[in-house]
């Protein structure tokens, strides 16, 4: 009984080692390629495995990415808010939250530039994005939080904060020759103004 017990335990870890290649594959091509141009193939083929093994390990494009996701995101989390959080006051919290966001953009620039080239393409996205965006919108929150303004000029400011935080924003900013604190700098001009 101990012997079958052993040669369970041990195609479990076999099968983790499995399941952990899969997903350390299906990252590397998408970091590279991106999700839109990577297959199952090539997948099977980077991880050393058979199609069929991508496929009982990951029955859907979902789950595969989900798997993905919470990888990618576990080797690279993005900003803590209680990095940020003893900041009183409200300009020089948006300032290191923001700063903290541009840094994690710019080392992760590569993989989130591949995503949101695909994500309207790539519909097994959609979940793991949404939950990046609801990440995004929990830090808008707590920065408007601190920010002492009628309640007319907080809309503005929380859609303001909403595009001052996404990838998309410091990209476009960045292709301008700017450095984050630059970018930072302007961003803060806009939510003051």
């Amino acid at each position: 009984m101990n012997k079958r017990k052993y040669i369970k335990t041990r195609r479990a870890e076999q099968q983790d080692r499995t399941r952990e290649k899969i997903i350390e594959a299906t990252v590397a091509l998408h970091e590279k390629l991106g999700p839109a141009n990577t297959s199952i193939k090539a997948i099977a083929e980077k991880a050393g495995v058979q199609r069929l093994t991508v496929y009982r390990h990951f029955p859907d494009d979902t789950s595969l990415f989900q798997a993905c996701s919470s990888h990618y995101l576990g080797q690279h989390p993005p900003p803590n808010m209680s990095d940020w959080a003893d900041i009183q006051d409200a300009s020089e919290r948006n300032y290191a939250a923001l700063l903290a966001f541009y840094r994690y953009y710019r080392s992760t620039e590569e993989m989130w530039s591949v995503v949101y080239r695909d994500i309207d393409t790539v519909k097994a996205l959609q979940v793991p994005m949404g939950q990046f965006q609801a990440y995004l919108d929990q830090v808008r929150d707590d920065l408007l939080a601190i920010w002492n303004v009628k309640q007319a000029d907080r809309n503005s400011l929380a859609i303001t904060l909403r595009h001052c935080l996404r990838f998309t924003t410091w990209a476009s900013l960045k292709n301008e020759n700017m450095s984050d604190k630059k970018i930072v700098e302007l961003v803060m001009d806009w939510i003051a103004s």
